[in-house]
């Protein structure tokens, strides 16, 4: 009921934001002689913001034509090299010959956005690498006769894509997928499976949320599971082609994350009002861009996001030596062939310090050589992989990482790699900062 009742609100909304639009567009008319007075601007441009805010949002493309290699404008297509009921692998396809740049799959989080959220990180991997990404897909649209999807399934997709992918492919593994991708990687070196990734890197993950546990990880673990099943767990109406599936709708994981910081947003918003009176359309438009993607969300089947709950944020079962796939202990200690790379952001409000290094931590087999960390001074959560530090700082450290362990690359003209050289003094020794 409260999932329809939200679709009737949005629906009401959408409607009375397309009045809005044309309101504010018939003020700042010249033909309209009231756009001539002081105070039509400001009414524009407030109805303008407003309209913004309740416009109804899809799936955003990722937009990536073009992309730099060599200093050469060379064109990129997007490519599905393998569809699946709740998700599909796509490929960035670089209109290049004669290289063999590093394989890279991103991991995209399955936790309320779409893929898309991570367009930055793509942008800045394309021109030195084979740049592949999991494109998630909105539970909802899923009908119910393609069966359930849970954190084991997860697991299985990775894997599976690897597989498509064959031998010496890396994975990057952003925020959330960093458990799953961390058991994959467990259970194909235990089982010495050929399309083990050489490298793979984890941003902001929550490996183990006993680390410097943070306001999300405070709300997972302190409310008790039945709360969760009973609390924000929907039926998605019968509008949409998933009609009758349970999910944890992406509408109440953007309430959540918008609650977390409000003010901000707010602060955002009243911004963006005053660069538009302002006529600073440039600055009014990022804003604009940066919440046409944040507000564009999707559901999670209710079995992977109860999961995920019980397994990662109250269990903490990959840390614990608990996480069980289809039978099996997927134990990190198992790890021996793929390097480690954990970066973490000195202000990430969703994933401690330390919870994504323990990682490192639990894969005691692996040789010191091939672990690596890396903070990222003053970078927040969703700083790790988009914006100016992940472009010039960390993305530098990744790609050197990736190089290092990567079996594929053949002599050409080497990747130049700018990689921050001072230490804070207040940080532990070992540790690299950007």
């Amino acid at each position: 009921m409260l999932y329809t009742a939200f679709e009737m609100q949005k629906a009401w909304l959408a409607g009375m934001g397309l009045a809005a639009q044309s309101s504010s567009d018939w003020l700042l008319s010249f033909a309209n002689p009231v756009a001539w007075s002081r105070t039509a601007p400001s009414m524009a441009r407030a109805l303008e913001v407003f309209a913004h805010t309740v416009e109804v949002r899809g799936k955003p493309a990722f937009d990536l034509h073009t992309t730099i290699v060599d200093g050469v404008s060379v064109s990129v297509s997007e490519t599905v090299v393998l569809r699946k009921p709740f998700g599909q692998l796509k490929y960035f396809q670089r209109d290049v010959t004669g290289r063999r740049d590093p394989r890279i799959l991103i991991v995209a989080p399955m936790s309320g956005h779409y893929a898309t959220l991570l367009r930055g990180t793509v942008e800045r991997l394309l021109p030195d690498h084979e740049v592949y990404i999991t494109d998630w897909r909105d539970a909802r649209l899923v009908p119910t006769s393609e069966g359930r999807f849970d954190l084991n399934d997860y697991v299985d997709y990775l894997i599976e894509f690897l597989e498509a992918l064959g031998p010496d492919t890396h994975m990057l593994a952003v925020c959330q997928p960093s458990v799953p991708a961390l058991a994959a990687v467990a259970l194909m070196n235990e089982d010495d499976h050929p399309c083990t990734p050489p490298s793979l890197t984890m941003m902001g993950g929550p490996v183990d949320v006993r680390k410097a546990p943070t306001s999300v990880n405070d709300l997972a673990f302190k409310r008790p599971f039945a709360w969760f099943e009973q609390t924000v767990i929907q039926d998605v109406p019968a509008i949409y082609p998933g009609a009758g599936r349970k999910v944890y709708p992406g509408y109440l994981q953007l309430s959540g994350f918008m609650s977390m910081n409000l003010a901000n947003h707010m602060k955002s918003h009243w911004e963006m009002f005053k660069h538009l009176v302002d006529g600073d359309e440039e600055s009014a438009d990022a804003s604009k861009a940066f919440y046409d993607e944040y507000r564009a969300v999707c559901d999670m089947t209710a079995e992977f996001y109860l999961q995920t709950i019980d397994l990662v944020f109250q269990r903490q079962a990959l840390a614990t030596g608990q996480f069980e796939h289809r039978g099996r202990i997927a134990d990190p200690g198992k790890i021996t062939r793929t390097a480690l790379l954990a970066i973490e952001g000195e202000r990430d409000d969703i994933s401690g310090i330390g919870q994504t290094r323990a990682a490192l931590d639990l894969a005691v087999n692996l040789p010191d050589a091939k672990k690596q960390y890396y903070m990222a001074v003053g970078a927040g959560h969703y700083g790790i992989f988009n914006g100016r530090k992940w472009r010039e700082v960390i993305a530098p450290v990744m790609e050197q990482f990736v190089r290092t362990h990567d079996t594929r690359a053949v002599a050409q003209a080497p990747l130049r790699v700018v990689l921050p050289s001072h230490i804070e003094p207040d940080v532990p020794p070992g540790v690299e900062v950007a």
